[in-house]
């Protein structure tokens, strides 16, 4: 079975070890370099000024880039990439429909996601609220209907404390501190059954 990224595995190699040379280049590319090194500079700095004017999220730029530069290597003869700036050239054609169908696909991708999550709404904060509604409920109950001694096992119990530490603060015995612990439960389901 033949995936999509194996129909064209050479002309994807060489766009990625083209942006790969890219980063390389960098923006200090003198005038004694090659013209194609040089074409490469450009083109990219180029798409990246057009990915700005479009509002495209910087964090993208870099993949279109690389798109822009696999359509070019499918249309156009790297040693024609110098003529893409000159102002009749067939090849500036390309380059820029090459730059539009990049931006247009990202700007629907965006259209469609966007959509997507702002039809969602943002439920952490309901969450949060009825949990801290429900901590407060029971934080109530605790003080209206339990004895100190309740109030401090299920204060430690909360706290993720074990039956024999909280034994050991309290200086009972540890069968003592499950039986209060049994009752506050019964009493707090009571109350909090009939609120």
């Amino acid at each position: 079975m033949k995936t999509r990224f194996h129909v064209r595995p050479r002309r994807a190699m060489v766009a990625m070890v083209l942006g790969t040379a890219l980063a390389a280049v960098g923006p200090s590319v003198s005038a004694a370099e090659p013209a194609a090194p040089r074409a490469v500079h450009d083109i990219s700095r180029y798409c990246s000024s057009c990915w700005r004017n479009a509002r495209l999220p910087a964090d993208c730029w870099g993949d279109c880039t690389q798109d822009v530069f696999q359509r070019l290597l499918e249309r156009v003869p790297t040693a024609h990439w110098s003529q893409v700036f000159a102002a009749q050239a067939a090849e500036r054609l390309e380059f820029l429909r090459a730059i539009d169908t990049v931006k247009k696909r990202v700007q629907r991708d965006r259209q469609r996601w966007g959509r997507m999550y702002e039809e969602l709404p943002d439920r952490r904060g309901a969450a949060e609220q009825a949990q801290r509604e429900t901590r407060e409920l029971l934080q109530q109950a605790i003080d209206q209907t339990l004895s100190r001694r309740q109030q401090r096992i299920m204060e430690r119990t909360c706290a993720g404390w074990s039956v024999a530490e909280i034994a050991d603060e309290l200086g009972l015995a540890p069968a003592r501190i499950s039986d209060e612990k049994y009752k506050a439960l019964n009493k707090l389901r009571v109350h909090l059954g009939s609120a």
